[in-house]
């Protein structure tokens, strides 16, 4: 069959079906970006990038976020790994909603549990549980950290994520802050004042 778009009929795609198939795995996989934005904050959530690795996605994401905030550490870790709560309302706590029985069989493995408290916002990093799967983690994430009644929970495999070592440290040093980039740092009123002072005199 021939295509009626005289483009890929130039391009001499034998047996052309009506459909150009992809290949299996020519996409590249998206991976959330975590930071620490200063010490002592937790690790919270600021979007994903799109890479062919973890290595490549913490290349991305230094690129895509560390340059327009401030940040002392990063994380990432495909987005395939993060496991949601639903998205309550009101004053309802998410993990209210979660119903599905948890996992009762099989090894324990720690997660890192973050939460969403007002829509909108970023998911932020509460603390670690030690779970079967992923159910079973929201349900221990409940016990622990249920009192704080998020929108919105994520529970991570602590083993998906890749953290810049800690020796890595200085990616994160920056020039002293540039305040010739500001008017302020001008000091055009006080210019203006005695300019004034002086025509006046």
């Amino acid at each position: 069959m021939e295509s009626l778009d005289p483009r890929v009929n130039r391009m001499k795609i034998g047996g052309f079906d009506g459909e150009l198939h992809k290949e299996a795995m020519d996409q590249l996989g998206t991976y959330e970006v975590f930071l620490i934005p200063k010490d002592g904050k937790p690790l919270e959530s600021v979007g994903p990038v799109h890479a062919s690795d973890a290595e490549m996605a913490f290349v991305f994401a230094k690129e895509a976020f560390s340059r327009r905030f401030e940040c002392v550490a990063m994380a990432v870790c495909p987005t395939a790994s993060i496991f949601p709560s639903p998205v309550s309302e009101a004053d309802i706590s998410a993990y209210d909603l979660v119903t599905i029985p948890a996992e009762t069989e099989g090894e324990n493995r720690q997660y890192e549990v973050f939460h969403m408290n007002k829509r909108g916002k970023f998911h932020k990093h509460v603390g670690s549980v030690e779970a079967i799967g992923d159910i079973d983690a929201l349900y221990k994430g409940k016990d622990e950290y249920g009192v704080d009644k998020p929108k919105n929970v994520w529970v991570v495999p602590t083993g998906d994520f890749h953290f810049n070592a800690e020796e890595d440290s200085d990616l994160w040093a920056t020039l002293p802050e540039k305040k010739y980039r500001d008017a302020i740092f001008y000091k055009a009123g006080e210019k203006i004042q005695r300019y004034k002072e002086s025509v006046n005199s």
